[in-house]
């Protein structure tokens, strides 16, 4: 069986780095019948945020990827690190190292000097003396010397390492006791099952010293996919400014989960020249094995464009409802579909679209200087007295109603649409802006379309 996880540190809110790899990770197991499990690595106990980490929680469920089972927590599992420590030292495979701060400032100004790397020399691998006083001992693993260790990555392909070249016997324990990541997370990747990790390149360097913890206590090696980083159009790192803010960020400022999953998917990876993806699209389609080996570049207007063909495709049901989380409730106007229809092909998120109905639904409380003096001049105030007389007199009730009426005005009074239809949009929503304005009559209705006209006219 496929098993994949997304393990994230809470100490920090997730990004849409951190985002498009779960989403990756998610799209592999299901696509294989897997499973997909949340881990939470929050042994930094003095850096970790409760409300981080309820927000990973809560973009999982705005985006809807459900993973597999409770969530892990590392904190809650230092007793099964301990017993993996403690059976690499019975085993010899680990040692206590009781190198002072002093002896080991004093290796790297050594080794500064020399030009060479900075690097623990060993000095602790098979001492057999009597042990310094004063000094709690860090744990280190006996690390394999001049060995090439080697794995074939799933988008880099082979990738070898020289242990003598980037490895020395690493700390897998403190002098504290707390275990240390690349001990932890080589432990739980094993005992959660994982046949498949997916992570960011950064993590390549990490995965030799996993690797070796692996080796020491018999466990599977899994397979490692290292997905490229997103980088900002200029190719450097992503900022939140580009970008990389919180992924429920995305939420406030208007965006879809459908959206930004589409979007994330396509930044690195590709299937021929397809842009919009469905969920069961990308579980039918991703293979991790297809993602970029270079770094992906972030387009803002990429994602405009992706929300906003959501926008003009998704339920009215759905539109109303993600509404709601912005605070704006039109489940129970009698033209709420009139409302979004007219207005969804302009809107590019569901900011945009909340804006362009509030500007609707309620009375304007100024009017738009520059369209007042734009349009506001000559006789529009006799022409609009006019229509406000025979609006009065009739009874329209949809858009093809107020269309039908407002034309045989104009013919009757060889009058143009602009001189009639911009003083009727500034005195609908305060400005010259606005979709179809029989539209927009129909939704306000006759009544309320009387009151801002004989506002506007009290008011000029």
């Amino acid at each position: 069986m496929t098993i994949t996880r997304f393990a994230p540190s809470p100490t920090g809110y997730l990004h849409i780095g951190g985002l498009r790899t779960a989403l990756y990770s998610y799209l592999w197991a299901r696509k294989n019948s897997g499973k997909f499990l949340l881990r939470i690595e929050d042994t930094d106990q003095k850096r970790n945020s409760f409300e981080a980490m309820e927000a990973i929680k809560q973009v999982f469920d705005w985006v809807g990827l459900e993973y597999d089972g409770d969530v892990y927590y590392q904190s809650k599992r230092f007793d099964l690190y301990k017993k993996y420590i403690d059976q690499l030292l019975n085993e010899g495979k680990a040692y206590k190292c009781y190198m002072s701060k002093e002896e080991l400032t004093a290796l790297r100004e050594e080794q500064m000097a020399n030009k060479q790397r900075a690097k623990y020399d060993g000095r602790y691998r098979d001492f057999e003396g009597t042990p310094p006083q004063g000094i709690e001992p860090v744990i280190r693993i006996k690390a394999p010397q001049n060995t090439i260790i080697e794995f074939e990555d799933g988008i880099k392909g082979k990738v070898s390492f020289n242990t003598d070249d980037i490895l020395d016997d690493f700390i897998i324990a403190r002098s504290d006791g707390t275990p240390t990541y690349n001990f932890v997370v080589a432990i739980d990747d094993a005992l959660m099952g994982l046949t498949d990790v997916i992570r960011g390149d950064d993590h390549l360097s990490n995965t030799p010293k996993q690797i070796i913890v692996y080796q020491a206590l018999g466990f599977d090696i899994p397979k490692f996919y290292h997905v490229p980083m997103i980088l900002n159009p200029q190719g450097k790192k992503l900022s939140k400014r580009d970008g990389a803010m919180d992924a429920m960020d995305y939420k406030t400022l208007g965006y879809f989960p459908e959206a930004l999953l589409n979007f994330l998917v396509r930044l690195g990876w590709s299937h021929g020249d397809q842009e919009v993806f469905s969920m069961q699209e990308m579980l039918e389609l991703f293979d991790p094995k297809d993602i970029n080996k270079s770094a992906s570049a972030y387009n803002g207007e990429k994602l405009l464009w992706l929300n906003s063909n959501y926008m003009k495709t998704l339920s009215y049901e759905r539109i109303i409802d993600d509404l709601k989380d912005l605070e704006l409730d039109i489940s129970a106007h009698p033209k709420k579909e009139l409302l979004i229809d007219s207005h969804r092909e302009r809107a590019k998120t569901l900011v945009e679209l909340k804006t362009q109905i509030e500007s609707i639904i309620n009375k304007p409380r100024e009017y738009d200087a520059k369209a007042v003096k734009k349009f506001l001049k000559g006789e529009w105030k006799e022409i609009l007295t006019k229509f406000l007389e025979i609006l009065k007199q009739n009874s329209p009730e949809n858009s093809q109603d107020f269309e039908e009426m407002t034309v045989k005005f104009m013919e009757e009074n060889d009058i143009k649409l602009g001189k009639l239809a911009q003083p009727i949009r500034i005195a609908i929503t305060g400005s010259s802006v606005s979709p179809s304005v029989y539209d927009t009559m129909a939704i306000i209705g006759k009544d309320e379309l009387v009151s801002r006209i004989e506002n506007l006219l009290g008011t000029f």
